[in-house]
This record gives C-alpha cells, sequence and structure tokens, in this order.
C-alpha cells in the first residue's frame, strides 16, 4: 500500500508541472481576453437564464437549466470546498487562497466556452441518445481522427470522477467528529471505515441508479440549501472573530507573493498548489461539468455556457473563500494538528465550542452525498463512450465499490490519484476548446444580436400599444 501510495504522489506531482498550469491558467486568461471579458459582462443575462426565462420544455436534452447547474455544483461544491481548501492551506499556507481566486475568475471564462462546446457539439451515443461532454465536443467538433483524443478524456475521467476522496473524508468526519468523542468508536478505525463505507455504498447506490433525472432532481433540491447552511455558519465564525477580518486578507495577499511558510518559499510552487485545488474545486476546464451541462434542455449552446460560468464563481469564489476565512480566522491551519476536513472541525469548534463539529457534520453529509451522485454520472458516461451506451450501467458497480476504497485509505493517497487523473482530463478539455473557440465566438455574436433585435422589437411593441 505505501508503494502504491508513493507512485500515486509521484504521477500527480510530475501531470502538475508547469506545462499543465501554463494550459489551464493561460489558456483561461486567453478565453477572458478573447471574450472581451464576456463572463462579466453578460451575468445578468445569465440569471436569467438560470431562473427559467428562456427555458422551452421542447427542446432536446435531460435536464433544465438549474437542474444542470445544480447538479454541476452537487459535484463541485463538495469535500473540495470544506477539507480541499483545508489541505490547500496546510500545504501551501494562507496565500494558495488568491490564487485560488485567480483560478476562479479566468476559470469563469473557461467554463463558459468548454460548456457552450459542451451543448453546440453534442453528438449521440451508440443507443441514439443525445449526449455532451469534452469526448464528443472532440470527436463532433473536430473530426473522427481526433478520437483518441477523446478516449484519452474517458479513460481519465474513469478514474479522475471517482468517489474516493469524497467517501475519505466523509468517514473521517463521521469517525473523528461523532463517533470516538461520543466513545462509540474505537482508535482501531479500520473497521469502523468498513463500516462507514459499506453505509455509504447503500445510500448512494439508492439515487445512482436511478440514473440523471433522478440525479438532477435530487441535486436541485440539496444543493442551494446546503450552500446557504454552510454560509450562515461561516458568517456567524466571522462575526465572532469580525476584527481580525482585515488582517487575513492581509495575510492572504502577503503570503500569496512571499511563500514564506512552506513549499520552500517558492511563489511558483505556492501558485500550482492553488490551481491544483482550484481545479479539484471548480473544475474549470477539467471537463466534467461539461458532461453535465451538456444535457441541459436547450437549443442555444451560448445560454448553457453563460449558466455553467456561474459555477466558478459560486464554488470557489463564495464558498471557498469562506471555507478559508473560517480556518484563518481561527488560526486553526496553525494549531489545529489535522488535515483536510479535521482542521475545518477544529475552525467551527473554536468559535461555536460543542456545537461547532456537528453543524460542520450536517454540512459535510449533504456535500458529501450530493458529489456522490453527480460524480456517478460522469463515470458512466466516459464508461458508454468507451465500451458502449447499453453497459454503462455497470459502470456504477465499480464506482460504489471504490466508495469502500476511498473509506479505508490514506488521504494522501485519494488526492494524489484524483489529482493526477484530473490533470491528464485537463489536457483534451482545453486543447479541444482553445482550437474551437472562434466557433464559441462566432455563435457567441449571433445570440447576442439576436437578443439585441428580440429586445428592440418588444420595446417597439410596447411603444406601439402606448
Amino acid at each position: 500500500m505505501k508503494a502504491l501510495e508513493e507512485f500515486f504522489i509521484a504521477f500527480s506531482n510530475a501531470a502538475w508541472g508547469m506545462p499543465l498550469l501554463i494550459l489551464l491558467m493561460g489558456g483561461g486568461f486567453f478565453f477572458m481576453l478573447y471574450s472581451g471579458f464576456l463572463p462579466f459582462r453578460y451575468l445578468g443575462h445569465a440569471i436569467n437564464v438560470l431562473r427559467g426565462k428562456y427555458d422551452d420544455p421542447n427542446d432536446p436534452g435531460d435536464i433544465n437549466h438549474f437542474e444542470a447547474l445544480s447538479s454541476a455544483l452537487a459535484a463541485t461544491v463538495g469535500m473540495g470546498n470544506i477539507s480541499g481548501v483545508a489541505v490547500a492551506i496546510a500545504l501551501g499556507g494562507p496565500g494558495v487562497l488568491f490564487w485560488m481566486w485567480v483560478s476562479a475568475f479566468v476559470g469563469m471564462a473557461t467554463k463558459f466556452f468548454t460548456c457552450t462546446l459542451a451543448v453546440m457539439y453534442r453528438g449521440r451515443d451508440s443507443v441514439g441518445h443525445l449526449e455532451g461532454g469534452p469526448m464528443y465536443v472532440i470527436t463532433e467538433g473536430l473530426g473522427k481522427k481526433w478520437k483518441p483524443l477523446a478516449a484519452f478524456f474517458a479513460i481519465a475521467g474513469l478514474f479522475g470522477t471517482l468517489p474516493i476522496f469524497q467517501a475519505n473524508q466523509l468517514t473521517q468526519v463521521i469517525r473523528e467528529v461523532v463517533l470516538i468523542p461520543n466513545g462509540i468508536a474505537t482508535t482501531n478505525t479500520f473497521f469502523w471505515n468498513l463500516g462507514i463505507g459499506l453505509t455509504l455504498v447503500v445510500i448512494t447506490s439508492m439515487v445512482i441508479f436511478g440514473g440523471i433525472k433522478r440525479i438532477g432532481h435530487v441535486a436541485g433540491k440539496m444543493v442551494p440549501g446546503m450552500v446557504v447552511l454552510y454560509m450562515l455558519a461561516v458568517f456567524y465564525i466571522m462575526a465572532m472573530n469580525y476584527v481580525s477580518i482585515p488582517a487575513a486578507f492581509a495575510l492572504i495577499f502577503e503570503d500569496a507573493f512571499s511563500a514564506n511558510a512552506v513549499l520552500g518559499g517558492a511563489v511558483g510552487a505556492i501558485i500550482i498548489a492553488g490551481a491544483r485545488r482550484a481545479a479539484f474545486s471548480n473544475e474549470a476546464g477539467i471537463g466534467t461539468a461539461s458532461m453535465m451541462h451538456g444535457a441541459a434542455k436547450t437549443d442555444e449552446p451560448i445560454r448553457e455556457g453563460l449558466v455553467a460560468m456561474l459555477g466558478p464563481f459560486i464554488d470557489t469564489l463564495v464558498v471557498c473563500t469562506l471555507t478559508g476565512l473560517a480556518i484563518i480566522l481561527t488560526n486553526a491551519w496553525q494549531t489545529s494538528d489535522g488535515n483536510g476536513v479535521s482542521m475545518t472541525a477544529h475552525a467551527f469548534n473554536t468559535s461555536m465550542p460543542g456545537i461547532g463539529s456537528y453543524v460542520l457534520v450536517v454540512c459535510v453529509l449533504i456535500f458529501a452525498f450530493t458529489s456522490l451522485f453527480s460524480y456517478s454520472y460522469y463515470g458512466t458516461k466516459c464508461f458508454g463512450f468507451l465500451f458502449g451506451a447499453k453497459y454503462k450501467h455497470y459502470y456504477n458497480y465499480f464506482y460504489v465499490a471504490t466508495i469502500v476504497f476511498g473509506a479505508v485509505a490514506s488521504i494522501t493517497a485519494v488526492i494524489a490519484l484524483i489529482d493526477g487523473m484530473y490533470a491528464m482530463m485537463a489536457i483534451p478539455t482545453m486543447v479541444s476548446a482553445l482550437l474551437l473557440s472562434p466557433k464559441v465566438m462566432r455563435a457567441a455574436r449571433d445570440y447576442f444580436r439576436r437578443m439585441r433585435e428580440f429586445r428592440e422589437e418588444q420595446v417597439e411593441k410596447e411603444r406601439l400599444q402606448a
């Protein structure tokens, strides 16, 4: 097991080198400039699309805009926001949070391009069902000769979307916050971890074997509530430590460029650490969210791109920032011996003694389960692309079995494996998006021209009626 863990770490570190950082961050900056900062200029229109103002039940697809975003957020707003941020701060110091913000800003532009393409170049699976995602963007947009690149994404996606990180951290928080302090479990953790893992298998199976429509319905109900609950909890922590808020932001900016605390003082290393955790958090440029948004009921690709770009804003700029502030304000990053979710639990308990860790447990349960539900959909799409849609349901059996592995494995091995596979998924996603970006901008100009003409017609009708 130790040798396997070391292999995963070496693989992850090699994958997340400077070339990938340039592809993700540099590609995101290119999208931002090339689009003329479109994600920020059309935020209002994106919110109207999300509210269902332009929904048409007869449009092709499986789920509406809100369910598509909620399902994508169910995967991204998860353990990456709670324990992933804690891991990042433990490894890279508070300055990592700044580079997560930078990644989120450029990630909004990346999401707009990749998810617009996911609808623009939807394809048919082997049974004729309409599907979206990077593998179909590649084969439909770039041509069949690019299919090996699409297969490369799908193979990486089989492992990158496994639920092992969520299962690992959910098991840890239940064991360390609920079971051990109350004398229910002992420090002999393997059998308790195994029992928790098997319980997660049962609960997850009840949802994921129902398919994308059930996943979308469940996510649409749970995601808004989980974000609000978590925000209220952190706002309370901020209120209890309001005097320290200016100093916390000052520390984030100072550490982002000095990187004195960790990683040998290498600013480049701290940027990579921030980009890795941001990618794990909001998945901009990775390609998973494209698969979910590709299932949206719409025949206007630009609309889905606009909805998708809200993801990094909600996920990283809001939720990850709240987690980071809770950890920094309570000084948990220096006083806690734990890593991942244990550090976040320490921060909550510092400001809310006795109940803080239990509040976090509730949030973690919702965050982790919605992620567990949504990630299965990504894996089945990758499996169906590689082996045929009629066999894709078999992937779910493999998926739920790995929940047990995640529950008993070390967090180091789990993070390294997922990070490495995310890096592999980013390569075909970003390459195809960069090559097809002119098609996106051509469609965007046409879409917004039609929207202007529509508004002008509405104004003229109102004037004539008056």
